[in-house]
């Protein structure tokens, strides 16, 4: 692919370049960015495979808003806001009309979540990409998923359990489909296809949260990081957990095993200070005490997060 690489990335993804902090985008042998004074640089990359990550039938712009959606999820829950990020994308065959489709994704996150494409590679193999993703904090402001302390309230942004019941809506998976309203099941496979970065988030975090994790491998998984780091134990009242209207249709351990150990969700799990006043769209759903480990007065049947390489 050497001859056509170069006129493929200028053709389909070096338009996607420009930002207030890019000094050298796409182009020459690695990027130069301008960060805001007083700040610290944050990154963090992901890596999306075919099969594994989205269905083989997924449509090219979906493979880029998931893929573009979960590594800026880590932005958001450091705190930090955006600056830039890379592409290594891996291609069975430099395939146009996919590349077409792909870029039109790409475009639209670049736009809503002011991460402009920078650099990258693209190479042949099987389907995956990897997106690294940069952005800026208040010198000393990163928000580690380390900071809880006995007594703050847990607590997460939105509604949990959407993207898994979608999955299992695309999959076939669920019996019953044509009992789902449409625009429920709309619903569900956008939050699987389209999961939205929480960057909205970042200036209430700095001034109030002491911990952040982004929910990628489910609940239960992504607080007992959280837990762990800070030393701390956490109690999850299932009860509390927001539900949707669309995934509170269903059987209600089928949504609380959704919930709490589905994943791909990439909201954000926060530890604030007992007593903070609880924005619209932030939900308590525990607590962290003395101790260690996760509680829970409801344990899903099937699995307890998402996990690489089996039990």
């Amino acid at each position: 692919m050497a001859g056509r690489e170069f006129e493929l990335i200028y053709r389909h993804l070096g338009i996607f370049g420009a930002g207030p902090q890019v000094r050298l985008g796409v182009g020459d042998d690695a990027a130069v960015l301008a960060l805001p004074a007083n700040s610290e640089l944050v990154v963090s990359s992901d890596s999306v495979v075919e099969g594994t990550h989205f269905p083989e039938f997924t449509l090219p712009e979906h493979v880029a808003t998931r893929a573009v959606a979960a590594a800026a999820s880590d932005l958001a829950a450091m705190a930090a806001d955006p600056l830039a990020m890379t592409l290594a994308l891996t291609l069975p065959d430099p395939d146009e009309l996919w590349l077409h489709s792909f870029s039109q994704g790409l475009g639209r996150c670049v736009e809503a979540l002011s991460l402009p494409l920078v650099g990258g590679d693209l190479t042949r193999g099987p389907l995956s990409l990897t997106v690294t993703v940069m952005g800026s904090v208040p010198s000393g402001g990163a928000l580690p998923r380390s900071g809880a302390r006995p007594g703050d309230w847990l607590c997460v942004t939105h509604t949990l359990g959407d993207a898994a019941a979608g999955l299992a809506l695309i999959l076939g998976q669920l019996q019953g489909d044509d009992e789902i309203a449409l625009e429920d099941e709309e619903f569900l496979e956008s939050r699987f296809y389209r999961p939205t970065a929480r960057l909205e988030w970042v200036s209430w975090l700095r001034e109030h949260a002491r911990g952040a994790i982004d929910i990628s491998d489910g609940l239960l998984a992504d607080v007992a990081h959280m837990a762990n780091a800070s030393g701390c134990a956490c109690v999850i009242d299932s009860k509390a957990i927001p539900l949707s209207p669309a995934l509170s249709r269903f059987d209600q351990k089928q949504c609380l095993d959704w919930a709490l150990a589905g994943g791909d969700d990439y909201e954000l799990a926060v530890a604030v200070p007992p007593n903070t006043v609880l924005p619209p769209g932030l939900i308590q759903v525990g607590e962290f005490h003395e101790g260690s480990g996760v509680q829970c007065d409801y344990i899903p049947v099937e699995r307890v997060g998402f996990n690489h390489f089996g039990a």
